[in-house]
């Protein structure tokens, strides 16, 4: 009688074992799916703000950003970047006056590409020319390639939200 016991139980076990699993699995789709719909609406609204949480240099060294509020904003009709740089400048920074990556400015050849993920590429021209690629991943991470006539090009990584300001 113990042992008839003890296999129904197991048995019993075993079946809401199985079906909170299902249910676990069934949540963590939805969820995938809700995110990816959300990272699609913000790139179609195309004002996204892209939320920096590491950077890495050149040098290869990462940086944490986490808590910092380094960003940037995207807009057809406005490029608002407030991040820090790390790295080497060619020409025009006289020492102690780097201002890091802070500019604005109206973007050039804005695009977003759908493919494996988001691809967001602009030009901002503020006092240096920016070549921007922004990766964006289904689930809204992201990483950010800033490239520019005056210094070398860094990486940040972190993920877009709705704009925050």
């Amino acid at each position: 009688m113990k042992i008839h016991t003890f296999l129904l139980t197991a048995l019993f076990c075993f079946i809401l074992g199985n079906v909170s699993a299902q249910e676990k699995a069934k949540k963590s789709q939805e969820i995938v799916e809700t995110d990816m719909g959300r990272v699609e609406s913000l790139l179609q609204s195309k004002n996204f703000e892209f939320k920096a949480s590491t950077v890495t240099p050149a040098n290869g060294t990462p940086k944490n950003l986490v808590g910092s509020g380094y960003s940037v904003i995207f807009s057809p009709e406005e490029v608002i970047s407030n991040l820090p740089f790390y790295g080497r400048a060619y020409s025009g920074m006289k020492l102690g006056k780097d201002k890091g990556l802070k500019f604005q400015g109206k973007p050039e050849n804005f695009s977003i590409e759908n493919a494996k993920g988001y691809q967001v590429s602009t030009t901002v021209n503020d006092d240096e020319v920016y070549e921007i690629v922004l990766s964006v991943s289904k689930s809204g991470y992201a990483t950010l390639t800033v490239t520019s006539n005056a210094r070398g090009t860094i990486n940040y990584q972190g993920e877009i939200a709705k704009v925050s300001r």
